[in-house]
């Protein structure tokens, strides 16, 4: 996107926020005071620089709370939220960083405050599951806080947690009348930092756990549940619509088929023949080394695969990363979705290159959503123009639910 920070890296992590803007989570000024702050240095600075902003909007929060004014508390704790979240980024990789760890204790402080302070206080919830339990939220839906109606379950992608997916859409949909819930899974967020548990291929068995909680909720209409995905929950939330049969409507943000077929084109690209890169995890180990070490020279590259994906997936070299990616596929599974389906196809977003083809193999009602660069939101989950992917999304689920969550 490029707004103000010079490291291509934290361009990427930094300009996240620009897509909360419209719900609270940030302003423009803010993130360019930051860029500013960072300059030229490395991540520490930048890690400082998110630090420092987001302690700034924690003060004005207990100030205000001191004062009793709770509407503005509530909002600069959760805006401090978005920043303590967008501050640790850079510290990816097993073993989990402390400050990695301490930067998201605060932002969970930070976001559990805000939504206590507000006009209808929100409380932490846990979903049992396998011997533990996943953080949840139910953000109600302004206005209708008390009554019984839709609910949208909201699923992150690889590195985003609960206060990203509040933002990006939860705030929108909460406004637009519906009840939300925001978790957690394994791999993301607390599941990976605190509890160690990796992400998992088959999410059906994740969202499985958390239906059966959510309608037991008194204020939770269980025949209208619609699960909805953005980044890698493009991958979840189809691949939990194959075999979760509770649901009235999926959506995905963008569609992707899987894991593997996204490195099976950075092989590709950097000369991997056809042949070889249909087996990904078999590749001999000359060409192994050699994309081993094109993903290590390149800081993007490194973050994304062996910072990120490594620690996501609990594992410590190039192959077993492969292995543990190929499950992560709608291979067999797409004709198993029978809900109504929508997938965006955002005009450059890398990850939506083979959403065309998924959409197509679908055998459910469904459409696809275009966004094009001309909208400003042509880029991955249009983080640029969050707004317009909401009201459309928004406008789709009313149509297929009806007159919006009741």
């Amino acid at each position: 996107m490029g707004l103000a920070f010079k490291n291509e890296l934290h361009d990427e992590f930094g300009t996240r926020p620009v897509a909360y803007i419209p719900y609270g989570g940030a302003d423009l000024g803010e993130i360019l005071a930051v860029g500013r702050a960072v300059g030229d240095g490395g991540d520490l600075a930048f890690h400082e620089a998110w630090i420092a902003a987001g302690d700034r909007l924690a003060a004005q929060a207990r100030e205000a709370e001191r004062r009793g004014l709770r509407e503005s508390a509530s909002e600069s704790f959760l805006r401090a939220s978005a920043f303590y979240a967008t501050s640790y980024r850079p510290f990816y990789g097993a073993p989990a960083d402390p400050r990695l760890v301490a930067a998201f204790r605060k932002q969970i402080a930070a976001f559990n405050n805000g939504l206590a302070l507000s006009r209808f206080p929100v409380v932490p919830l846990r979903v049992p599951f396998e011997g533990t339990s996943m953080p949840a939220y139910l953000i109600p839906a302004r206005g209708q806080e008390t009554e019984v109606r839709s609910l949208i379950i909201l699923t992150n992608g690889y590195d985003a947690t609960v206060t990203d997916m509040y933002f990006a859409s939860a705030v929108a949909a909460s406004r637009r009348g519906y009840h939300c819930l925001v978790f957690d899974g394994p791999g993301q967020g607390e599941m990976l930092y605190e509890q160690d548990m990796r992400l998992r291929p088959d999410w059906e068995t994740v969202v499985r756990a958390v239906v059966d909680h959510v309608v037991e909720l008194p204020v939770v209409d269980a025949r209208r549940l619609v699960l909805s995905g953005w980044s890698l929950g493009g991958h979840l939330a189809p691949r939990a619509a194959s075999g979760e049969h509770r649901l009235a409507a999926c959506i995905a943000d963008p569609g992707q088929w899987s894991l593997a077929g996204q490195f099976r084109q950075f092989a590709l690209k950097f000369g991997v023949a056809p042949q070889d890169a249909a087996s990904l995890a078999e590749l001999g180990q000359p060409v192994l080394d050699r994309l081993t070490q094109i993903a290590s020279s390149d800081p993007t590259l490194r973050w994304k695969i062996v910072q990120r994906g490594f620690w996501v997936h609990g594992v410590g070299n190039l192959r077993d990363y492969l292995r543990a990616i190929e499950p992560f596929t709608m291979d067999d599974r797409a004709e198993e979705i029978s809900c109504p389906t929508l997938m965006t196809l955002a005009e450059h977003d890398p990850l939506a290159g083979g959403t065309q083809s998924f959409f197509d193999r679908l055998r459910c009602p469904k459409e696809l959503l275009r966004f094009t660069a001309a909208e400003g939101a042509g880029d991955h989950c249009e983080t640029a123009n969050r707004s317009l992917l909401n009201r459309r999304v928004l406008d789709w689920l009313d149509g297929v639910l009806g007159s919006g969550g009741r």
